[in-house]
């Protein structure tokens, strides 16, 4: 859907990278290593969103580190479409709301680096959660978002454990106090 708007690859990617976890914080050479991409294309849409606004730029000795503006008045729309454009909004409305006792959902592996993905890799916190429905449901989100969808159900006790054993900082995308 995204790509029939934007036309351009490299724009999706930064997109997602800086939209998708707004602490996410970058400069070109890295991108272009992630991206797999020619500097030239990078650095072209890069100044493309920092003249609009969308990204905010600081220097560290000789690298320019790139992060989204938080404050721009269209951050959450386009947060919103690049949450759409995953998945994560139907996962979200299908599964999380429906299956009771959840405190929390992080999302992990590539996506939560901002990164495509082919899974989406979730970790669901919570208590007395009925395992089968929540089989159930996944399935349902599964076929509506038509990606695969990976995850881990843990009691909040083992929650910290779980979380400091990964090497890479999870994404919160949802919590009963949001």
């Amino acid at each position: 859907m995204l790509e029939t708007l934007i036309s351009s690859k490299t724009r999706i990617k930064l997109l997602l990278k800086f939209f998708l976890n707004s602490s996410s914080r970058s400069y070109l050479r890295s991108l272009e290593t992630e991206f797999g991409e020619s500097t030239n294309a990078i650095r072209l849409e890069l100044n493309r969103f920092e003249e609009a606004g969308m990204l905010e730029s600081e220097k560290e000795g000789n690298r320019k580190y790139f992060k989204a503006d938080t404050g721009h008045p269209l951050f959450k729309e386009m947060q919103g479409i690049v949450r759409k454009y995953v998945g994560i909004d139907e996962i979200i409305n299908h599964v999380l709301s429906k299956i009771g006792n959840l405190e929390r959902v992080f999302l992990e592996g590539k996506l939560a680096r901002g990164l495509e993905a082919e899974v989406i890799d979730l970790i669901l916190v919570g208590e007395e959660i009925d395992r089968q429905y929540l089989t159930h449901l996944i399935s349902k989100a599964e076929g509506i978002i038509h990606k695969p969808i990976r995850y881990v159900l843990l009691e909040p006790g083992a929650e910290q454990a779980y979380l400091q054993a990964n090497e890479e900082q999870p994404l919160l995308i949802w919590s009963e106090e949001l």
